[in-house]
């Protein structure tokens, strides 16, 4: 008894030695067939390093913004998915090859729609307390179009990390001494697209990867792909058996074509008598010798194709007409949509408000007392009046501006902005100008009772100096 007991034993260790020496080979067998191009289930590695990206710097941005609750948490959300559809897009390409341009734009849609829907959250919430950290998002956002960038996608997520750094700066600045959950949501933010720049410039540093094998992708691989994981869906059911051939009447056919030649033939053996059959004309009917003829105008032409209107050609949709604003809400001071109104005035200002001005044309604003910053933004002809800032006037998107200061200002940036004229007074010749993307820029300096005006350098040279590169505005010799 005792024997047959230990005969078992040695049984079951020998089965249970057989199973895993067979699992490790199965297993082992499967990673090589699958580790191709990470088609049949496996994943390839530039999309698992995505995914580190995903699990690491986007889930810390969102931790943070949780925190923040509100409308930002709202806007990370989205930033979430939109960041779920690259990763989408990047799993297809690791598994099919590249489509054609226009199959590409069409697998694009799913991303650009989310970003346009970050871009329409934060124009949608210019109200918001939080819009600084909402314009840094929607500014930024587009950094995922990199896919579609070459051959250096890098560099164009970094322009992106900049237009943010423009906004984060001002979130930093209102929180950076009172409220160090701010500071922290842009420390998380920025190192996003850190790194992705750092995990573009590893895995697709001139474009992106797609795969050399597998099926060109496509809609349906795509949506493949978010069903099951693998572009390689299911091949569709074999098309029905086809119907019996048509009746061509082949005599019929082949004796029209035959009497069709002949007919040809016929005449193109009359040699000169061909031109009997044509009509004569006479000097009075030829246009080039009849200048009556000529004064008519060219003959109506015949409706075409080519000539018809398309009934579905787009038309200029009407412009939408926003109800004007000039209201206080909260600390700030809202001036919006207002058009041809040159006797706008704010008074009763406090140093804690701010001014956020936008979209105003043909226009002028005086703002009395002290104010705490002013902001200009997508306005065009537009003029500005004010006393004292103790931060800082800012320029933005606009064109044709004139700013005058009465009093004080510490600091005055214009950035993408067309025509930007500046009266300084006695008091704020000290002012630092700091401009960017801009054109046709003019400050003008109090002399003698009068103005005098001096131009804005907007083009620089460059040169290394043997230990550091050196940068001056470039003089034009006329």
């Amino acid at each position: 008894m005792a024997e047959t007991h230990g005969l078992m034993e040695r049984l079951e260790k020998a089965v249970t030695r057989l199973e895993s020496l067979f699992s490790d080979s199965h297993r082992s067998g499967g990673m090589e067939c699958d580790g191709i191009n990470g088609v049949n289930g496996s994943i390839a590695p530039y999309v698992e390093a995505f995914d580190r990206l995903l699990n690491g710097s986007v889930a810390e941005f969102l931790r943070y913004s949780k925190i923040l609750e509100g409308d930002v948490k709202t806007h990370a959300e989205m930033v979430r998915a939109a960041f779920q559809a690259q990763r989408s897009f990047l799993l297809l390409a690791s598994q099919c090859q590249e489509p054609q341009e226009n199959e590409v734009a069409m697998l694009l849609k799913p991303i650009s729609e989310k970003i346009q829907e970050i871009q329409n959250f934060r124009e949608r919430n210019r109200g918001s307390k939080m819009f600084n950290h909402l314009s840094a998002v929607s500014e930024s956002i587009p950094a995922l179009g990199w896919i579609a960038v070459s051959p250096k996608p890098g560099p164009y997520v970094k322009e992106m990390n900049d237009a943010a750094t423009f906004y984060t700066n001002r979130v930093l600045k209102d929180y950076k001494n009172s409220d160090t959950r701010h500071v922290d949501w842009v420390k998380s933010y920025l190192n996003i697209w850190s790194e992705l720049q750092a995990y573009i410039k590893e895995h697709h540093t001139t474009g992106l990867t797609w795969s050399k094998t597998g099926p060109v992708a496509s809609p349906m691989s795509m949506r493949s792909v978010l069903t099951s994981g693998s572009c390689l869906s299911q091949p569709p059911p074999p098309p029905p058996p086809p119907g019996p051939p048509p009746i061509f009447d082949t005599e019929t056919a082949k004796d029209e074509g035959t009497a069709s030649r002949s007919a040809l033939f016929a005449q193109l053996n009359q040699g000169e008598a061909i031109t009997k059959g044509l009509r004569h004309v006479s000097d009075d009917q030829k246009t080039h010798k009849n200048p009556s003829l000529r004064a008519q105008g060219p003959p109506v032409r015949s409706p075409t194709k080519s000539h018809t209107p398309s009934p579905t050609s787009p038309k200029n949709s009407p412009q939408q007409n926003h109800a004007p604003v000039l209201e206080l809400e909260g600390k700030k001071w809202r001036v919006e949509y207002q058009e041809d109104k040159n006797d706008l005035v704010i008074n009763n200002t406090e140093l804690k408000q701010v001014a956020y001005i936008f979209k105003c044309n043909k226009s002028t604003l005086q703002i009395k007392g002290k104010i705490n910053s002013i902001t200009i933004d997508n306005c065009k002809k537009f003029g500005l009046v004010f006393d004292n800032v103790v931060g800082i006037v800012e320029v933005i998107n606009s064109r044709d501006i004139q700013i005058q200061v009465m009093g004080k200002v510490p600091t005055i940036s214009i950035n993408k902005t067309e025509g930007c004229h500046i009266y300084l007074s006695e008091e704020s010749l000290d002012c630092e100008i700091v401009s960017a993307k801009s054109s046709e820029m003019n400050i003008l300096i109090p002399q003698d009772g009068d103005y005098k005006e001096f131009p804005v350098p907007e083009q620089f040279k460059t040169a290394w100096d043997g230990s550091k590169l050196v940068t001056e505005p470039a003089e034009i010799v006329g």
